[in-house]
C-alpha cells in the first residue's frame, strides 16, 4: 500500500491544470516544464485521467488539458483511486486478488476494512482546489 509515482504525479498534474486552466486549456508540454516531468510519462498519465472523466483534452492549435468538473469536486481520493491498481492494506481486500478461505472467520478482517475506509475518507478531505491553493 504505497502511493505510486503514477499517482503522485497525476496529483501534481491535476493541481498544475487547477492553477494553470482556468481561462484556456494547458499543454502537456507547459505542464512537463513547470512539474519537472517527463512529457512522455505524463502521456500516459493524462490519458488516464481523461478516461475516468477527471480531465477533458482538446486537440488543435489551442488545445491542451482542463479538469473536467470544478477543482472543489475533485479530491485527492478521485485521483488516487484511478491511478493506484493495487492499493489494498491486505492482500485478501482486493477482489481479483487471491481469495482468503478465512475470510467469513477472520477476526482481523474488520479491522482492515475499517482502516481501509479511514484512509479514503482522509483523501476525500483533500479536493484539488484545497491542493493548488497550498502550492507556492
Amino acid at each position: 500500500m504505497v502511493v505510486s509515482t503514477k499517482g503522485r504525479y497525476a496529483l501534481r498534474v491535476m493541481i498544475d491544470i487547477a492553477k494553470y486552466g482556468t481561462d484556456s486549456y494547458v499543454t502537456l508540454s507547459g505542464i512537463a516544464e513547470r512539474q519537472g516531468l517527463s512529457e512522455k510519462y505524463l502521456e500516459s498519465i493524462i490519458k488516464m485521467l481523461v478516461q475516468n472523466g477527471l480531465v477533458k483534452g482538446l486537440r488543435g492549435k489551442n488545445g491542451g488539458y482542463k479538469l473536467a468538473k470544478d477543482a472543489n469536486e475533485i479530491t485527492a481520493w478521485d485521483i488516487i483511486s484511478v491511478t493506484e491498481n493495487d492499493f489494498y492494506v491486505v492482500a485478501c481486500m482486493n477482489p481479483d486478488g487471491p481469495k482468503c478461505d478465512r475470510v467469513n472467520t477472520c477476526v482481523t478482517l474488520p479491522m482492515w476494512k475499517e482502516f481501509s475506509e479511514e484512509m479514503e475518507a482522509f483523501f476525500k478531505k483533500y479536493t484539488i482546489a484545497d491542493l493548488a491553493a497550498k502550492e507556492a
